[in-house]
């Protein structure tokens, strides 16, 4: 990442390093920008199947739309409210949007040359996305035809003049801009059509029954005679806009909070917009009247793109039913112990906790299974489990309104705030709660992140007997099968008395006064046990000599948590650090960091599971779950990392992690500057998650 800044001459090699030189910390915006340009790198990797390669490049944009109207949004509201504060990397936020501009428009260039090569690879494959203008007649004119049935009638053109005002123009949308005179008219007049892309209608509309495409766009543009007919088109050309994600409300002062974020997501529509697109035939005045219309910033915020825009859009090519251009089928398989257990209730009793390994091991056949047990069990008298994102045709939800039937407790805590999942947590609460289930919104001012599952059950000795889960991802089965993640199922006494705790802090929405004898739970705990675990790291290094941690989370961004990893690799501990996007720590610094490494793995599934280990002098600990290592985690959200101390599951653990660090195919290392390089593979090394989906699919049954 070249925009890192550089150490302090001065203080190269002393042991008596200044923890607070802005230079030893990397900027969270600039990392996260440089994990996006190595996830558009992987289009580049030809050991990737064509169409997964252009699915990269779909994700990049994606990434890079949100990254906009999160991060970029953020930014922008700072410098509007004349904050100048610097980060603890030493910019402030005028700097930050100056230097991630320039990211940008590298990574963009970049995104242009690899494109064009990809499109000639799926040209060779009989796959192409085509202009209008090169059909041929036949073509052109079988394609006028389906644009006149199936989409012209969705075509809205909005004239804009003295009587008829600029229209708004949603998030993300691809716009034409039009300068048409009709003949009766003295002067021109401009035009705004909003090409009608959906679920529904697929951006890039199919030649006949070939494999080749023309973008929708482009095809209204070449049948304008229909929509003007007698109309001379002077000129016309393509933008798309981004608008600002965060809107948040004070949720303290709400009165309402359901009703804070649907008026949330109603502004949010109307944003300012962060990002204009253009297409570079848009004339200069044309520009100019845009900015004005959009009260848009400036030239800044103005991105010209030569090839399509919104090339998220190219997922459509990576759906294609062409098997010989893609990865192999995954189909995850059963959990061993799981797949002989006649029931998951016993299995748990008999032979203490499981590790489920998603997307490797089948969630619907481990947590969806666990949840069907419980709603069937008559025993069963209670589900306590929180939702933050779950997917639309969720199995989860109909389970717990069955269960409500069936005269079972059920309490579900909604995260209302997960960021552009609002509108679904919205409905799924509303539905919840005409089903009569207890909903709760957890507590005021902190996010819910936390996913857990409690389950109460009778046993025949009349006892009450508690089995929970907890994961680092999101109850969702779509994301299942594409994120790296892990769960814990146990039986455990003492976890289920924290878990109950932490499920009453969630409910209540009291967080002080509470204790926990597993659990580390955030917002009052957690960031300082894991303090104390790196500061006994560095103890037992200079007892023993034998400190070691390694963490393997999405951010490292916590300025103290990087801080007391600097004075830990100071004192000699050996710190690993699986890191997969934003990283403000850096290793490898002569006298500071030289103990320490930081990798992040790309690969067919996001990473997004949390470890955190510590050898603790060979007493060692792993913790699960989901929180990152960044101050919202630690600080304004409700998390919980749960222990793993069966030594099988350790070694499961150990396993994972050992794949990870010694990845020579998915794996990048960041050096002492902050800049990542791909490491060299050899003829026989496999990427870690290949390795793991042929693990879990060899996997024998275990038990303790």
């Amino acid at each position: 990442m070249s925009s890192a800044p550089t150490i302090h001459d001065a203080a190269a090699g002393r042991p008596d390093w200044d923890l607070d030189d802005p230079g030893l910390y990397l900027n969270r915006e600039l990392t996260w920008l440089a994990f996006n340009r190595r996830v558009l790198a992987e289009a580049e990797n030809e050991a990737i199947p064509l169409l997964e390669r252009v699915k990269f490049v779909s994700i990049f944009d994606s990434n890079l739309d949100e990254f906009f109207m999160k991060r970029i949004g953020g930014l922008k509201q700072q410098v509007g409210a004349g904050m100048m504060t610097p980060t603890i990397d030493g910019r402030s936020p005028q700097q930050q949007l100056a230097e991630c501009r320039e990211f940008v428009c590298r990574a963009l260039d970049e995104r242009t040359a690899i494109l064009r090569r990809l499109m000639a690879l799926l040209a060779a494959e009989g796959i192409s996305v085509k202009s209008y203008a090169e059909l041929d007649e036949d073509s052109r004119e079988a394609m006028r035809e389906e644009y006149r049935e199936s989409v012209l009638p969705l075509v809205t053109p909005l004239a804009i003049d003295e009587a008829h005002p600029f229209p708004f123009v949603s998030n993300l949308s691809v716009n034409l801009l039009l300068e048409v005179h009709d003949p009766v008219e003295a002067d021109p007049h401009l035009v705004r059509i909003k090409t009608p892309s959906s679920s529904r209608m697929p951006r890039l509309m199919r030649i006949g029954e070939s494999d080749h495409f023309v973008r929708l766009e482009e095809v209204i543009t070449g049948n304008l005679d229909l929509l003007f007919p007698g109309a001379a088109i002077l000129s016309a050309a393509e933008f798309r806009v981004t608008r600002n994600a965060i809107v948040e409300r004070d949720e303290e002062l709400a009165n309402d909070l359901l009703e804070m974020i649907e008026a949330e997501l109603r502004e949010r529509r109307f944003a300012p917009v962060v990002r204009l697109e253009v297409s570079p035939d848009l004339r200069p005045q044309l520009r100019d009247h845009l900015i004005r219309e959009l009260k848009f910033s400036g030239p800044d915020d103005i991105y010209e793109v030569h090839e399509m825009l919104g090339t998220r859009d190219l997922m459509q090519l990576a759906g294609l039913d062409r098997p010989d251009l893609k990865f192999p089928p995954h189909i995850p398989a059963d959990h061993p112990r799981l797949a002989r257990a006649k029931s998951i209730f016993d299995e748990l009793d008999t032979n203490g906790p499981l590790l489920c390994k998603y997307p490797y091991q089948g969630f619907d056949r481990s947590v969806t299974r666990l949840l069907k047990e419980a709603v069937a069990d008559p025993n069963v008298l209670a589900i306590k489990t929180t939702v933050y994102r779950t997917s639309e045709d969720s199995k989860i939800i109909p389970l717990l309104i069955q269960a409500v039937t069936q005269g079972k407790q059920v309490a579900v805590v909604v995260e209302l705030q997960a960021r552009f999942d609002e509108a679904a947590n919205i409905r799924w609460a509303n539905r919840l709660e005409e089903a009569g289930i207890h909903v709760a919104y957890g507590v005021v001012g902190y996010k819910t992140h936390t996913k857990a599952m409690l389950i109460l059950r009778k046993l025949p000795s009349g006892k009450l007997h508690r089995y929970v889960h907890i994961g680092t991802g999101n109850y969702n089965s779509e994301t299942a099968r594409l994120y790296s993640d892990f769960g814990l199922m146990s039986s455990d006494t003492v976890v289920a008395d924290d878990a109950t705790e932490l499920f009453n802090l969630m409910t209540s929405g009291s967080l002080s006064g509470r204790q926990y004898e597993e659990l580390l739970v955030a917002p009052l705990q957690m960031k300082a046990a894991l303090i104390s675990r790196i500061r006994r790291e560095i103890h037992l290094q200079r007892e023993h000599g034998n400190g070691l941690i390694q963490l393997k989370t999405n951010a490292l961004e916590d300025p103290d948590i990087v801080r007391h990893l600097y004075e830990a690799t100071r004192a000699g501990v050996v710190v690993d650090l699986i890191i997969r996007d934003t990283c403000r720590f850096r290793p490898g610094i002569p006298g500071l960091s030289e103990t320490a490494s930081v990798i992040s793995v790309i690969g067919r599934f996001l990473e997004h599971s949390r470890i955190y280990y510590f050898h603790n002098g060979g007493d060692e600990e792993y913790y699960i779950g989901s929180a990152d290592l960044m101050s919202r985690n630690l600080e304004s959200r409700v998390e919980a990392l749960v222990p793993v101390r069966h030594q099988d599951l350790q070694a499961e653990l150990r396993e994972f992690l050992d794949l990870q660090l010694t990845d020579r195919c998915g794996a990048w290392e960041m050096d002492q500057h902050g800049e990542y390089h791909r490491r060299q593979s050899g003829p026989d090394d496999r990427h870690s998650q290949f390795t793991m989906i042929d693990l879990s699919s060899a996997a024998p049954a275990s038990a303790n």
